[in-house]
C-alpha cells in the first residue's frame, strides 16, 4: 500500500514541477507504464517518455497551478482541486481542474485523470 505522506509529497512536487517550469520533475513521478487522460475523455498518453512530452507542451503556455484546497487521499488514490492559470492570446486566463492519482507500492503514480471541460475555462 502506497504512503500517505508520500502521495501529499507527490501533488505537492506536481505543483512544483509547473512552479518551475521543469517536466522532468513531473515525468519523475510516474511509474513506466503509467497513463495520464487529460482531459478526461482525451486520448490516453501511456509510459513516462509520452508523459513527459504532454507536460513539456502544457508548461509552453507558462500554466502555473494552485491548489484549491486540501489534497484527499484514500486506499492509494489522491484526488486534489486546483485551478490552471495562465496568460495565452494576450490575457490571463484559468482553468479549474480536479485530478485524481493512483499510485503503486512504491508510491510512483500509475494512473493520472484530470477533469475539467469548456464550462471550467475562464477567459478564453
Amino acid at each position: 500500500m502506497p504512503d500517505i505522506d508520500k502521495m501529499t509529497a507527490a501533488v505537492h512536487a506536481y505543483v512544483e514541477g509547473f512552479a518551475k517550469g521543469d517536466p522532468a520533475i513531473i515525468a519523475a513521478l510516474f511509474a513506466e507504464g503509467a497513463t495520464v487522460e487529460d482531459p478526461i475523455g482525451s486520448p490516453i498518453r501511456h509510459g513516462r517518455a509520452a508523459i513527459h512530452e504532454f507536460y513539456t507542451e502544457s508548461m509552453q503556455t507558462g500554466a502555473k497551478l494552485t491548489l484549491n484546497g486540501p489534497i484527499r487521499v484514500g486506499a492509494d488514490h489522491a484526488a486534489f482541486a486546483f485551478s490552471v492559470n495562465l496568460h495565452f492570446g494576450g490575457s490571463d486566463k484559468h482553468v479549474d481542474v480536479i485530478d485524481t492519482f493512483r499510485f503503486n507500492d512504491n508510491n510512483e503514480v500509475v494512473e493520472m485523470r484530470a477533469f475539467w471541460g469548456p464550462g471550467n475555462m475562464h477567459g478564453f
